[in-house]
């Protein structure tokens, strides 16, 4: 009775049967709208949020149709899915970006979207309205061009065509008549020969060495209030520090900034920070100064307790407690201060961590260094290093007028004479 009523109950069900699915991926955007047709003009047939995963069901050049899991089925662009693997690499950057230290935090005057990659054309997955802060991890520097990814569907190779049943041409029953005998030189090919003679051949095609280097975007690992982790375009996060101190930074961009305690002036408490800084243009470090600034009780302003400029440093900038002797030590012990540490290239290539402390307010000393590791190149190299000279082969010899005669002539004759 009961395969009666499943036999019925299948006979019974309307419309087409669904297809298999070839695949599957998972949103990237925040919100994406599944279309009835390629076109975008089509009327959307349904709306999906970020992580969701969807059925692949065929694919047409960078197009999918796809099928949701309330089981509604549409047109949606590659570019906005993620695979398996994209996925996986979000979770492991997030859970990378919890344990990082915070360079500071910044906002946006606009709505920010949030991407998967530090690239144009990846998925934004959330969105940051103006004024809303987030904390700022570090910086990378890319080339302004589509991240390489590998595609959600392999693409099967073509098959070979099948033969198509065509007999072979047969063999010509008469033999083709003879070849006609080859022009004689003409008599005046000694003169020809002499190398005196202009060289009328085209001139070589120029070495083409393009030097300019190709645009580069700076992106910010950024952690949203919510807690989701990903990158955002550096030009429009706006750093929070307050106006007073920002107004000192004379054009460079502030990379980094950090409290470093307070001072109390009347009822007023007034931050110590520290920032880093750095000129115009893409370096492959990330910022060339740091300054600290102190709250002048007398003068009711912030003033520079500390700079150094000229640098070549990399994040991330670590507020720590540092030992620092000063001719005295407690107990045989030497004595720690509040303080900060920077990873900075010295000029024999090598990197260090220098530290410095604060034994008192507005009192900044170097306390000492030791090597350190900044955490990968922050920018991404565009073109190859040339070879060095002894791995380059040595260019051949250029012909001359002559051999490259004697070449087109041996060429000729042998078209003649079947050679």
């Amino acid at each position: 009775m009961a395969v009666a009523l499943v036999l019925c109950l299948a006979g019974c069900r309307s419309g087409p049967p669904r297809a298999p699915a070839i695949g599957e991926a998972f949103v990237g955007p925040a919100e994406l709208k599944i279309r009835g047709d390629i076109p975008l003009q089509s009327v959307p047939v349904a709306t999906v949020k970020h992580g969701d995963r969807l059925e692949i069901l065929q694919t047409r050049r960078r197009f999918l149709r796809v099928r949701t899991p309330a089981g509604a089925e549409g047109w949606t662009d590659e570019r906005h899915l993620l695979s398996t693997a994209d996925m996986a690499a979000l979770r492991e950057l997030s859970e990378r970006a919890a344990a990082m230290p915070v360079q500071g935090q910044a906002t946006t005057y606009i709505d920010l979207n949030v991407h998967t990659e530090a690239a144009r054309q990846s998925p934004s997955f959330v969105q940051v309205g103006p004024k809303e802060k987030m904390d700022v991890l570090t910086h990378v520097a890319t080339p302004r061009a589509d991240a390489p990814r590998k595609p959600l569907i392999a693409h099967s190779p073509k098959k070979a065509k099948a033969a198509t049943g065509i007999p072979a041409r047969k063999e010509a029953r008469y033999p083709p008549p003879p070849m006609p005998k080859p022009p004689a030189p003409p008599p005046d090919w000694l003169d020809l020969s002499k190398t005196h003679q202009p060289d009328e051949t085209a001139p070589a095609e120029e070495d083409i060495d393009d030097k300019t280097p190709a645009p580069l975007d700076e992106w910010s690992l950024v952690r949203t209030a919510s807690g989701q982790s990903g990158w955002v375009l550096t030009r429009r996060l706006v750093m929070a520090i307050p106006d007073e101190v920002a107004q000192y930074a004379e054009g460079h961009r502030i990379v980094s900034y950090f409290s470093l305690g307070e001072v109390r002036d009347g009822d007023e408490k007034k931050t110590t920070w520290l920032w880093t800084t750095i000129g115009a243009g893409t370096e492959a470090y990330d910022f060339d100064s740091f300054r600290v600034f102190v709250w002048s009780q007398r003068r009711h302003h912030y003033e520079t307790a500390y700079i150094e400029r000229n640098l070549k440093g990399y994040a991330p900038v670590l507020i720590e407690e540092v030992e620092f002797s000063q001719r005295a030590k407690v107990k045989g012990e030497p004595v720690k201060y509040p303080g900060f540490s920077i990873c900075i290239e010295k000029k024999d290539g090598q990197r260090y961590r220098r530290e410095y402390a604060l034994p008192a307010a507005g009192n900044v000393r170097f306390a000492g260094e030791h090597p350190c590791q900044a955490p990968g190149a922050p920018v991404v190299t565009v073109k190859a290093p040339a070879s060095p000279p002894s791995a380059t082969a040595p260019a051949p010899p250029a012909e001359t007028f002559i051999q490259r005669l004697k070449k087109r002539l041996r060429a000729i004759t042998g078209r003649w004479f079947g050679r």
